[in-house]
């Protein structure tokens, strides 16, 4: 069986950029705290979700990937990583993988907001790309992100940092 990603902010650019990236190699579905329509909704695949600066957010976002068997999520909401970041530990008890930086190490990354089309993104669990052959030696580092030329320095992606 395939593994199943969440994609938060799934109705915009960046969020289906991610979506063909991936189609090949998970099943997709998508949440958002923006407006969906109700064609989409009814497909099963996007779910509305509050805002991540709710306090029920994190709570949510595990109700919907336990609904439907989620192996990952990958928020995109700037505001998304900290709630999630801090509930990295209850989603794994689920055997659910969040796909953002440790709390702890989450203010030491810059961000880039809607990353440009020409700019090739990655998306790193436990120091591996879920897109391609790219890791690195810090199993630690999970999260969508641009990574330098030289490989050594790696800027998180965002729909927005508010």
């Amino acid at each position: 069986m395939r593994k199943r990603i969440l994609i938060t902010f799934g109705t915009r650019g960046l969020g289906q950029r991610i979506a063909k990236l991936l189609g090949d190699k998970f099943d997709i579905f998508f949440a958002s705290s923006e407006e969906i329509p109700s064609l989409l909704i009814d497909s099963g695949k996007y779910f509305k979700v509050p805002t991540g600066l709710m306090p029920t957010y994190a709570h949510e976002i595990l109700k919907i990937s336990l609904d439907n068997q989620i192996d990952y999520i990958l928020p995109l909401g700037g505001f998304e990583f900290e709630p999630l970041a801090e509930a990295k530990v209850l989603f794994e008890e689920y055997g659910i993988k969040v796909i953002v930086p440790a709390q702890d190490v989450l203010q030491d990354y810059f961000i880039i907001e809607n990353p440009p089309k020409d700019l090739s993104l990655t998306i790193l669990v436990n120091g591996k790309s879920l897109i391609d052959d790219f890791s690195t030696p810090d199993t630690r580092l999970d999260g969508l992100f641009v990574v330098s030329d030289s490989g050594d320095d790696f800027a998180l992606c965002a729909v927005s940092k508010d």
